[in-house]
C-alpha cells in the first residue's frame, strides 16, 4: 500500500513527509482494519511534522481525522462487520483502568495513545484502529464531509462545552480554521452570538457566510465584550488579547495541543473570576455525541480535497491559511 510517512521531523518547505510502499497491515485482536477513503488534515499533523511535538514513533503516518470502509476483522471484534463505514479518532487507545479512565475522563489517560503519533494514522490506503475507539458514522454524510468533524469537530465541541458559554451569550472565536469552522455552528444551534477573532480577510468572509455577529481582529475592540472564547491558533499572545474584552466570570478554552509562549501580563486582566483552562484531546463520548448531533442539524464542513500525494504541499498551505474550512486527503 502507498502511505505518507515523517522519517524526520523538518520545516514544511523541506517536505518532511515521504510518499513509501509499505506492506498493507493485519488487524490484532480487538482491531478492525479501515480501506481509507478519506483523511482529514490537522494543525496537529503540521506540528508533528516540524517538530513542534516529539516523534513517538519513527517513521510514523499521520493523520487522525480517518473515514474508510472496514475491510478485515481482529478476533474478539463484535462492533464492526466488514463492509461497515468507520471513522478514527486522535484518541487511539487509554489504558482504561487509571483513575482518570474510571471517572470518564479518559482524555487524561496517562498511557493514552494517539492516532498519528503513537500508532499510523490515515494518511495512507490502510489502517488498523481499536474497535472500541471507532465509530459508525451517520448517514447522508458523505466520507469526505465526515472526516473533518473526527478531530476538528470533535475538539471544537470539547472547547465549547468547557468554554461554559451559555444560550444567548456571546462566544469569541480566535482564528478560523478547520475546527472553528464547525463549532460556530455548534454555538449557534446552543443559541450563542459569536464574534470571530481573525486577521484573515478570507476567513472574516467565511464566518461571516456561517452567521458571526461580528468579525475582526484579536486587537480590536468588538461592540460589546465577550462572556466566553475559543482560542484555536497556537498562539500564546492571544489570551490577554482575549482576556482584554472577556467579561467577569468568563472562561477562556485552549483548543491546541501546541501554543506559543504566553507573554507576562497585568493580574487585572485575570481578576474578578476570569478563567483560562487548556483542552486536552477529547473522549469518546465527546465524539459520539457530537456525530449524533452532525446527523441530527445536519453539520455543514467546508472540504477541499487533495490526493494523497499531495500531503506536503497541503500541510504548507494550511500553516499559511491559503485556504478556507478543512482540506481532505484522498488516497
Amino acid at each position: 500500500m502507498r502511505a505518507q510517512v515523517i522519517q524526520r521531523q523538518a520545516p514544511l518547505s523541506a517536505r518532511p513527509l515521504t510518499l513509501v510502499e509499505q506492506p498493507i497491515p493485519e488487524p490484532g485482536p480487538g482491531q478492525i482494519r479501515l480501506r481509507v477513503t478519506a483523511c482529514g488534515v490537522c494543525h496537529t499533523d503540521l506540528h508533528i511534522a516540524e517538530g513542534d511535538l516529539p516523534l513517538h514513533k519513527q517513521p510514523i503516518t499521520p493523520g487522525h481525522q480517518v473515514v474508510g470502509e472496514v475491510d478485515k476483522v481482529g478476533p474478539g471484534v463484535t462492533q464492526f462487520e466488514v463492509g461497515d463505514r468507520a471513522g478514527a479518532v486522535w484518541l487511539y487507545r487509554t489504558c482504561g483502568q487509571c483513575r482518570y479512565c474510571l471517572s470518564g475522563r479518559e482524555n487524561l489517560c496517562e498511557r493514552a495513545e494517539f492516532t498519528g503519533w503513537d500508532a499510523d494514522g490515515g494518511y495512507a490506503e490502510y489502517m488498523v484502529v481499536d474497535a472500541r475507539f471507532a465509530y459508525h458514522l451517520p448517514e447522508g454524510l458523505s466520507d469526505v464531509r465526515a472526516a473533518p468533524l473526527l478531530c476538528g469537530g470533535v475538539i471544537g465541541y470539547r472547547a465549547f462545552r468547557l468554554s461554559e458559554a451559555r444560550p444567548g451569550e456571546i462566544l469569541g472565536l480566535y482564528g478560523f480554521g478547520n475546527s472553528a469552522h464547525i463549532t460556530i455552528q455548534v454555538a449557534r444551534r446552543y443559541g450563542c452570538r459569536v464574534f470571530v477573532f481573525t486577521r484573515s480577510p478570507s476567513h472574516q468572509e467565511h464566518a461571516l457566510s456561517l452567521g458571526a455577529a461580528w468579525v475582526g481582529r484579536a486587537q480590536d475592540n468588538p461592540p460589546e465584550p465577550i462572556d466566553a472564547a475559543i482560542i484555536f491558533a497556537p498562539a500564546g499572545d492571544l489570551i490577554p488579547e482575549a482576556l482584554r474584552v472577556l467579561n467577569p466570570g468568563g472562561t477562556i478554552a485552549l483548543a491546541g495541543i501546541h501554543m506559543s509562549p504566553i507573554p507576562e501580563m497585568p493580574y487585572e486582566l485575570l481578576y474578578r473570576e476570569r478563567a483560562v483552562r487548556s483542552v486536552a484531546n477529547s473522549t469518546r463520548r465527546d465524539a459520539m455525541e457530537l456525530l449524533s448531533m452532525a446527523a441530527e442539524m445536519p453539520i455543514h464542513t467546508d472540504v477541499t480535497v487533495f490526493p494523497l500525494d499531495e500531503a506536503n504541499e497541503v500541510l504548507l498551505a494550511m500553516k499559511e491559511s491559503r485556504f478556507n474550512g478543512d482540506a481532505v486527503l484522498v488516497p
